[in-house]
């Protein structure tokens, strides 16, 4: 059986829907930034996801390639993930998507080197006729933070990060929302394919003890 990150790391991807505290080590990511309406045809956000998914699928069948990956087992592509601001926002302002920005990421295994994401880098740009160059090695290192498991509505995330605030208050925490430490989404669901008041979504926040 593939190795699947959503089920064996259960702390960090399916969390109950009623807040809680976790700490979340570095991890490191296949990474795009950009910015504007992820809503938009054909816009950014979209074409980041099909290079994100490039460079995912040619790590994942790197095993078939000259290119064999030192600690290489086989996997789960992880699931899409998201941080997210807004410039002079404090929050996230859900009526103005036009000025999001955002860094879309798929987590890598920890066996992936730099180099072997070059690799991939090069192999799917060679592959796939396609510019791979705003791809990047990204590491995240979150660690103290409140989530939420997320059910419905992106539009309706509000009341969700409202619950965590109250929870993380009443625990003695506070918001350590940074430059570096930004709102943080993981889509557990495929919006194409699952109606709005059934999508799943890890909401994650930063926090600090008062």
């Amino acid at each position: 059986m593939p190795f699947d990150y959503k089920k064996e790391y259960k702390e960090f991807y399916m969390p109950k829907n009623k807040p809680s505290i976790v700490t979340v080590p570095p991890m490191n990511f296949i990474a795009v930034c950009g910015g504007g309406d992820p809503n938009t045809e054909d816009g950014a956000y979209k074409q980041a996801i099909g290079l994100l998914y490039g460079i995912a699928y040619t790590i994942k069948m790197s095993k078939k390639s000259d290119h064999q990956i030192e600690g290489y087992f086989d996997y789960v592509v992880p699931p899409l993930e998201g941080f997210w601001w807004q410039d002079g926002v404090e929050g996230i302002d859900y009526t103005h998507k036009e000025s999001f920005q955002w860094i879309s990421v798929i987590r890598l295994p920890d066996f992936v080197t730099k180099a072997d994401f070059d690799w991939a880098v090069a192999e799917a740009t060679r592959k796939k006729k396609t510019d791979f160059s705003k791809v990047e090695f990204f590491t995240c290192d979150e660690g103290l933070c409140v989530q939420c498991m997320h059910i419905g509505s992106y539009d309706d995330e509000p009341a969700t990060v409202a619950l965590m605030h109250e929870y993380m208050e009443s625990q003695g925490y506070v918001l350590d929302i940074t430059n570096q430490r930004l709102h943080h989404e993981i889509y557990l669901s495929d919006a194409r394919k699952v109606a709005p008041e059934k999508l799943k979504t890890v909401i994650r926040h930063p926090i600090k003890k008062v």
